[in-house]
Parts: structure tokens; sequence; C-alpha cells
């Protein structure tokens, strides 16, 4: 079948490219089909054997990149369906059009690899050139690491395990190079398993190392109301969802709360329609749902006014309060969406997106919070957690929390993809992870990603857990990314030596037959 690939030409080319992208989505949460990487990249390989030049192997990669993007981001089309009167006419162009940048870095990817020579230097070529252009993807034009390739693992915490001393890009990168295998022929592929039962054993060995990491005196209480996104700023329904969020966290808390333990309480993104920072009357409502010592750390707008008294700016946060209604921390959100959050461009882009009037305004970054009887944690809300090595302040927590409002993409597999880049993010680090969504999915993951508690999308209602203790800084931990940058240099650096040295010895071998 690799033959044929590499036989077609034209429009064929790019079809057959663009086909294999849409497949290998399938290897994307929440299917994890990830055999058919299989296919998927050493079709690309095969196309690009046949593409006869550089302009042609860009456009191949493009296709493949864009056929990708569409199917692992069909999702984001749902968000539109919140207010189908004002946007359902931009479904057709929104997932596509979106589509179109990402789908640049894979035209440069191939670019890259098509100069390099046929066989293993274009393998080679291949997975580096994808890996470093996949790190860039999510630094620049504010970033946007969204489905990495590396988080077709994220279906347990075995295959996970390689992430606590590479990373997700560091995953990413011996992702491509196991799949691309097969267009190297049956030794390859042979080796390749050799290497993948050995990577599992290490794996198996870190996941069941003793002794395990002491867990804190705490209990934590997801709290997944399932409001949907149409109802959640109405007017008339402020009082009713904050009166079910009250009764979840009381009945919840009842069941849940044990002496000499710390219950924190956690709500996702923006639950509370009142301002938690600066109602008063809303917090004594909270306290009076609260236990005895226990904390809330719940989603709200904050808002911030002039000396004149008018508003001057809002922002998307996290408040601590007690069982006495004392606001003890707060964190503003600082890694906002574009177009969800604000507008780039403002002026320039004649239709506006976001909800209200006015942007929301970003907080300074990473905090570790550390409020009476938990604890130290970072606050991550929404997609700041899908960011490897930029998830904690410089004094490192004891755990990580994420709260999100994934309403937007109803049932689909934003929500999955979502929670797949919070759970990588516990095994990079060597922390555990408390994730509570407004509809889905709700977890908690341990310091090596095995799932503690869940509450599945589409539900309500609260689930409580024991918090896990935090491990040592994991190598990626303390190194960051730059170790599967310096990998993915690597494998680039010796794919091109390899090529000017082979193509040096086959002139020399054709002039000496001259």
């Amino acid at each position: 079948m690799l033959t044929k690939l590499s036989a077609l030409t034209g429009r064929r080319a790019l079809l057959a490219a663009f086909a294999l992208g849409v497949l290998s989505a399938l290897a994307l949460p929440p299917l994890y089909l990830v055999p058919v990487l299989l296919l998927a990249i050493p079709g690309l390989l095969a196309l690009l054997d046949g593409a006869g030049s550089a302009r042609r192997a860009a456009w191949l990669g493009f296709a493949w990149g864009w056929g990708h993007h569409v199917a692992g981001l069909y999702w984001i089309s749902h968000a539109l369906l919140t207010d189908p009167w004002r946007w359902g006419w931009l479904i057709p162009v929104a997932v596509p059009g979106l589509a179109l940048p990402l789908a640049a870095y894979l035209a440069l990817t191939t670019l890259l690899a098509w100069k390099a020579r046929p066989g293993w230097p274009r393998w080679l070529a291949l997975a580096g050139g994808w890996t470093l252009l996949e790190w860039l993807r999510g630094l620049l034009l504010t970033g946007f690491p969204w489905n990495a390739t590396g988080s077709v693992w994220a279906f347990g915490a075995l295959p996970l395990q390689p992430a606590a001393w590479i990373g997700l890009h560091g995953l990413t990168l011996l992702t491509l190079l196991l799949a691309g295998l097969p267009a190297l022929g049956r030794r390859a592929v042979a080796l390749g398993g050799v290497a993948l039962a050995a990577l599992a054993g290490l794996s198996a060995a870190r996941l069941h190392a003793t002794p395990e990491p002491e867990a804190p005196p705490v209990d934590v209480l997801l709290v997944q109301g399932n409001i949907q996104q149409e109802a959640k700023w109405r007017e008339d329904q402020r009082w009713p969802i904050f009166r079910h969020y009250l009764a979840l966290t009381r009945a919840g808390a009842a069941a849940a709360a044990r002496p000499g333990r710390t219950l924190a309480v956690i709500w996702p993104e923006t639950a509370s329609p009142f301002l938690l920072p600066q109602d008063e009357a809303a917090r004594d409502y909270v306290a009076r749902a609260l236990p005895p010592g226990a904390v809330l750390l719940g989603g709200s707008i904050r808002a911030a006014w002039t000396a004149q008294g008018t508003l001057d700016s809002l922002y998307n946060s996290l408040s601590a309060v007690d069982s006495q209604g004392r606001l003890l921390a707060t964190y503003d959100k600082a890694h906002l969406v574009p177009f969800g959050e604000y507008m780039p461009l403002r002026g320039l882009i004649p239709i506006r997106i976001v909800q209200g009037g006015m942007d929301f305004s970003s907080g300074p970054g990473p905090v570790t919070l550390a409020p009476a009887g938990l604890p130290p944690f970072s606050p991550l809300i929404c997609y700041e957690v899908i960011f490897p090595g930029a998830v904690t302040a410089a004094e490192r927590p004891a755990w990580l929390l994420n709260i999100t409002n994934d309403a937007w993409f109803g049932y689909s597999a934003g929500p999955y993809q979502h929670l797949a880049a919070a759970r990588l993010r516990a095994v990079e680090e060597g922390l555990p992870i408390a994730r509570v969504a407004q509809t889905g999915v709700s977890a908690v993951f341990d310091a090596k990603g095995r799932e503690v508690a869940r509450l599945g999308l589409g539900l309500e209602g609260s689930q409580s857990a024991p918090l896990p203790g935090p491990l040592p800084p994991t190598p990626f931990a303390r190194v960051g990314n730059w170790g599967a940058v310096a990998l993915s240099g690597i494998a680039l650096l010796v794919a091109f030596f390899a090529t000017r040295r082979l193509g040096r010895a086959e002139n020399a071998l054709r002039a000496s037959h001259k």
C-alpha cells in the first residue's frame, strides 16, 4: 500500500494526505485508536517520497495537517450552537478556518523532512521537525498546543509515565518514531516492538515503585452542577444556579466531612453567578453550606472599579472562601482564550464573538496559593492546563487545581481532550491534580496519572476523594520542555548529517564508475 501511495500525484496525492490526516485523528481522545498512526505516519512518508519537489512536499503536509485538525477540533463548532441565530452561520467556516494556520506547521514539517534523504534520515527528520514545530505551536501567537501527538497515550497511566522524564513533546517524538517504523521495513518494526516493550517495562517499574508519597489529611469534594451554557448567564437563572451549587455542596459536604481532615470544596470555572470576591452576601450563603473548617475553591467573575465607581475591568477568577465567609485568596486567569474571553485585533475584526461588552483582563501569571488548612496549590483556569511546563510558579506547589467550563462543547470529544491534558500535567510535574468541569468530566488523578475519582460527562452531583500526595520533582519538572527540544534537535542534526554524508558517498561512487 505504501508503494501505491508514493506513486500518487496531483489531486489524488493531496486527497490521500487529507484522508490520512483525518484517519490520524482517531488516535486522539476519547477514541485512542493509536494503531491508526501505523498507517497515517508511514503513509505521509510514502507520499513525501513521491512528492518530486519541496513545494509539493509542503502542500502534502498542509493537506495532512488540515484533515487532522478539522477532524480533531470539530467540537469547537458546538460553542456556536449556544446562540445559533447569531453565530450559526460561522459553523461551516470556524473549524476549517482554525485548522488552516495549524496545518501550516505540518507544511513546514514536511518541507524539512523532504530535504532529508528518503529512508531513515527522512523518518528521523519528520519526527524531529514535527516535535519542534508542535512545541512552537504552543508558544507562538498566544499558543495553542491542543491535541499534541503525545496525548494519544492518555487512555491510561502506564503509557504516560515517560512524560515524567521527557514531557508531552518527548512523548510526541517517541510516538512519531514508533509510528513511522513500518516505512522502514519489517526489521525496523521488530526493533520498534522490542523498544516499546522495554519502555513499557520501565514505565511499569515507575508506576508501581514504592513507597507511595505521603498524602495530606485533606479531602476534595468535586461539585459538578451540569449547568448548560445556554442558561448560564440568563438573569432569571442567577439565583437558581447559585442555589443549585449550594445544595450540591451541602449534601456532598455532609457525606464527605471527616474528623481530623480538611475538606476542600471545588466549584468549576465561573460557577457562581455572583461576584464572590466582592459579594459578602454570596459568601455568607457559601459559609452556611460549608462544614466547619472547610474551604470553597470556586470559580467566579471578579470586577474592578475606578475611583469614580465605574467598571474598569473584569477577571475570570478563582476565590478561596472559608466556612465563616471570609475571602482567603483570589487568582485571576492569566492565559485568556482568544475570541472566547477577549477579541484579538480589536477594531480590525468587524464581528464580536465574546459575550458581553467588555473583554476579560489577564492576571499576572502562575501563582502558588496556600489558604489556611490546605497544602499549597497551583490554580489553573480552563485551558491554562494545556500548556506543558507552564503550570507552576517558582514556589513548587503540592498539587494542581484545574477548574473549567466545558459546557461550551456539549457531548463531544472536546471535554475528553481537555481531561487528557490535565492528566498529562500531573505525570509531568509529579503532582496530583483535581479537576472540576461545569458539565464534566471532573476527576482527580494522583501524581503518576492514576485516576482516583471521576464524575462523568453530562452528570450533576458531587464526588469526594482523598487528595493524593506529591512526588519529588520529576526530571521534566526540573528542565521543562528543553529535554524534548534537545532530543528533537539531535534527531534533525543526525538526519541532515546522514543525508549529506550519504549524498557524498553516492556522488563518489558515481564518479568512480565514469
